[in-house]
């Protein structure tokens, strides 16, 4: 018994972490519907939603402006959450660029922020961005290549995450995501993209949906446009760069407020798991998204089921890897408490970080707690 409980576990974990993006680039080798991409110039919103961020805004704005992109077809517009420190009046310094501040009164979240701005909003494309990332100069026109295909609905550019300090929890979050821009990819190809990068996405105006407070819309916007018959393109060369977190105590609290949004706004679009009306979009929510937040809940099922199968060389040796693995998350944690950066450790630190999240976000989701507003964590 504890023979096919052990296996059943392993075989889930692997089919998530390998077998489903295997599966990806197995399909993506014989499916290829490619996006008539041309270049184009359509007018563009881009909004960059803030709260608190003094420190940074004055340079995402010279970085905005200096996009390679006519600067008559930009509307730049900051939307301000309520924002209580000098962003807003760095903003303004930056008016008579052309660039307009919108102050969404009553600390409503970013979502919220965003539906009350996309109102004013005049492109034919919505660009979201935040206010701690920069972009490569061409990514503005790399992404509005694939609305020449008026089947495209959302482009999601890619993140390239730096870590200036080496902290370990960087390296992981940069490890991570090279592993997702490389599914991401894979699944245009297939015409699958469930989700964009929250700092560099977009869609067609005309295609917008106002969506509930407490519901990530990097997830859930794309989903609406899925489901009104359009697809989503993930452009790898549209490049957003973001500098990771510095300690795991920070990215523990951003990685819960964005997974128990997440399972808000999966739950909200709970009709795409309907296998016989969305198909593989069904499938591939369950495998790349509610598998996923599973797996820390049959993590200790495999090491219990493990330790009643030791004796046997393989199980030893698995135990010992499991055992070995989570000493390693736990030195890892200790020592970035105290400030000390050890690479070696990075890995399994930042996992277990990610899935202790997605455990407190399920907790949180059970119980009603929804993560609406936001706190600057990147300064």
């Amino acid at each position: 018994m504890f023979n096919l409980f052990f296996w059943l576990i392993l075989g889930i974990i692997f089919y998530t972490y390998f077998g489903y993006p295997l599966f990806i680039l197995f399909l993506s080798l014989f499916i290829n519907n490619r996006i008539n991409k041309k270049d184009i110039e359509p007018s563009v919103s881009l909004l960059i939603t803030a709260y608190n961020e003094e420190k940074n805004i004055a340079r995402k704005l010279e970085d905005t402006l200096g996009l390679n992109y006519p600067r008559e077809k930009i509307e730049i517009i900051v939307a301000s959450d309520a924002s209580d420190d000098g962003t807003e009046q760095i903003v303004r310094a930056f008016s008579d660029k052309g660039v307009v501040l919108h102050r969404v009164e009553g600390r409503v979240g970013k979502t919220e922020t965003q539906n009350q701005t996309v109102k004013i909003a005049k492109g034919d494309i919505i660009l979201f961005s935040d206010a701690t990332t920069t972009y490569k100069k061409d990514a503005l026109r790399k992404i509005v290549r694939n609305y020449n295909d008026p089947s495209v609905g959302a482009v999601s550019g890619r993140y390239e995450y730096v870590n200036p300090t080496g902290a370990p929890v960087g390296v992981g979050t940069i490890l991570f995501w090279k592993y997702e821009n490389s599914v991401k990819s894979r699944q245009t190809r297939i015409k699958t993209v469930t989700g964009c990068c929250g700092c560099i996405y977009s869609i067609r105006r005309s295609l917008y949906e106002p969506l509930p407070r407490e519901i990530i819309s990097d997830l859930v916007e794309p989903l609406k446009i899925l489901e009104k018959g359009y697809r989503i393109a993930f452009e790898p060369e549209a490049i957003a760069y973001e500098e990771t977190t510095e300690t795991s105590k920070e990215e523990f609290g951003m990685r819960v407020r964005v997974i128990s949004r997440g399972m808000y706004g999966l739950w909200y679009m709970r009709r795409l798991f309907n296998p016989l009306q969305y198909g593989f979009v069904s499938f591939q929510l369950l495998s790349h998204k509610v598998l996923r937040w599973m797996i820390p809940f049959l993590l200790p099922l495999l090491l219990i089921s493990n330790l009643f199968l030791a004796g046997h060389a393989f199980y030893n040796v698995s135990l010992l890897f499991q055992v070995l693995f989570y000493v390693g998350a736990g030195s890892g944690y200790f020592l970035d408490k105290m400030g000390k950066k050890v690479r070696l450790l990075a890995l399994p630190l930042y996992y277990c970080v990610v899935n202790a999240a997605s455990v407190a976000a399920f907790f949180r989701t059970l119980f009603g707690k929804k993560a609406i507003v936001w706190e600057t964590v990147r300064k």
